[in-house]
């Protein structure tokens, strides 16, 4: 079977915080309880006699009229600053072995998921994890294609013909790698990227 075969590196933007114990592991101890055998001294309290008799009748008068005024020059288009997830449009990389999607051609690195039993553009057969270093997208997307190629043939054998005509691989770029992102998502389409064909139902 001869399929079209396409790599998405997805340019993923997060920030991973880990919050660290700055301790040095040394155990604090409370202070140290002894006991003398002598009665220790009782502590004598009392008040203040000098306390004011009354409150005060007055407050200050210079205190400003008016609040500050807040900036009005926000902009308009908040989405432009973050944009909201269009509904059901997750990360590729939040993908799992059998979910269905349709590919986001202007954000590669995001996949609408679908039901696998309405019309979609792909199902994912295979999560690989890359290893190494890479320093270029180009390398990165060779890895993630030689990950993925076992898994995908495999899969393909499997389905009956004119069913898939293309393979979709999406990993993260070089900075995504970086912080983290290593998965690759593996995936069986009815056409090589968004195409007119489509699958409509589970992949066997």
């Amino acid at each position: 079977m001869l399929l079209a075969a396409m790599v998405v590196v997805g340019a993923i933007a997060t920030v991973v915080l880990v919050a660290r114990d700055g301790g040095d592991g040394k155990e604090k101890k409370g202070p140290i309880e002894s006991s003398s055998g002598e009665p220790e001294p009782t502590p004598s309290l009392s008040l203040p006699s000098g306390l004011p008799g009354e409150l005060p009748t007055s407050f200050p008068t210079d205190l400003p009229s008016t609040a500050p005024s807040l900036p009005t020059d926000f902009p308009s288009d908040l989405d432009s600053l973050v944009p909201a997830p269009a509904a059901g449009q997750v990360p590729y990389y939040r993908l799992k072995t059998g979910d269905c999607f349709n590919v986001n051609t202007g954000k590669p690195g995001r996949a609408a998921t679908k039901s696998c039993r309405t019309p979609h553009d792909a199902e994912v057969v295979g999560i690989v994890r890359l290893k190494g270093s890479y320093t270029t997208n180009a390398e990165l997307k060779k890895a993630a294609a030689d990950l993925c190629r076992q898994p995908l043939e495999r899969k393909a054998r499997n389905q009956p013909s004119g069913t898939v005509r293309g393979t979709l691989v999406q990993c993260p770029d070089v900075s995504g790698y970086r912080i983290g992102i290593d998965d690759v998502a593996c995936s069986l389409a009815g056409d090589a990227g968004a195409g007119k064909h489509k699958l409509t139902k589970p992949l066997s």
